[in-house]
């Protein structure tokens, strides 16, 4: 697998919709192969924590939120 170039590397957005797919779960494989191949891994490792907590803390103040109602 050939690493890309720096005119094709992605962006910071490129990273976040690549985790957004991945949290979904409804992304080719294809697709997923592709934008892989171009994003910065640390950006990805820090989108996906960013992400995995603002899930936790969405959950926790909808089940607040329901209880309190």
């Amino acid at each position: 697998m050939e690493r890309a170039t720096s005119s094709e590397k992605a962006t910071f957005l490129t990273s976040v919709k690549l985790v957004a797919w991945s949290f979904l779960g409804i992304r080719s494989s294809k697709g997923y192969r592709d934008d892989l191949s171009k994003v910065n891994p640390l950006h990805v490792v820090l989108v996906g924590l960013v992400a995995a907590v603002l899930l936790v803390v969405g959950l926790i103040s909808v089940a607040k939120w329901v209880v309190s109602a």
